[in-house]
């Protein structure tokens, strides 16, 4: 498993709020131990007091977004180390059940967590994978979608570093918002047009008499 896998983590946790539509969906235990997947072992650690604290560590993974979005590098790894410090990690290289064609195992990295609760297992793995991608492709490749006002936030791996949204969705509901305000804005040139040519006509009439 590549380290830039777990910066997934931190995307699922962002975007649990969006903050301008005003909505929140974590706010239960179960809602927590949904963004932990398959990692199961780890999720059955979440308490009631985790709600509060995923909410925290939330806010603060935003901030790096936001901080990356406004094009602030210095500030989105200033805040991100300041992430990596408070829950540290330990990588471990790990073969799982996987084998190649001879049998051996299939060693990779893998980060173990040694937590005193749920939200510091959860959030070292979010920060040290946001920080593999940072560090990999870019601080300009940790986004927020552009289509108002979703605010998702999203990594960024085209290879032209284009992507704008979060996802198909919000693309296209920004395309069709877009060429839409095209169409008014000809439409008013259009009458703005048809409006000089009508008084043109009028004052050369009266020009006439």
């Amino acid at each position: 498993m590549e380290l830039a896998y777990y910066s997934d983590y931190a995307v699922r946790l962002v975007n649990t709020e969006e903050p301008v539509r005003g909505t929140d969906t974590l706010t239960s235990v179960d809602a927590v131990r949904d963004l932990f997947g398959s990692s199961q072992s780890a999720a059955r650690r979440t308490t009631d007091a985790d709600v509060t604290r995923f909410r925290s560590v939330r806010a603060r993974l935003r901030a790096v977004f936001e901080a990356a979005d406004t094009g602030d590098e210095t500030l989105a790894v200033d805040l991100l180390n300041s992430l990596l410090l408070e829950f540290p990690v330990s990588p471990q290289i790990s073969g799982h059940d996987f084998r190649d064609d001879d049998g051996r195992p299939l060693w990779h990295m893998h980060l173990a967590d040694h937590p005193s609760n749920a939200t510091a297992g959860y959030a070292a793995i979010a920060a040290m994978g946001l920080a593999f991608h940072l560090t990999e492709y870019g601080v300009d490749r940790l986004g927020l979608c552009e289509a108002a006002p979703c605010r998702n936030a999203y990594l960024d791996t085209s290879t032209n570093r284009s992507r704008r949204y979060c996802s198909d969705r919000c693309a296209t509901r920004a395309n069709v918002a877009a060429y839409r305000a095209r169409k008014r804005l000809e439409a008013d040139r259009s009458a703005s047009t048809g409006r000089a040519a009508t008084s043109t006509q009028r004052t050369s009439a009266n020009g006439e008499r």
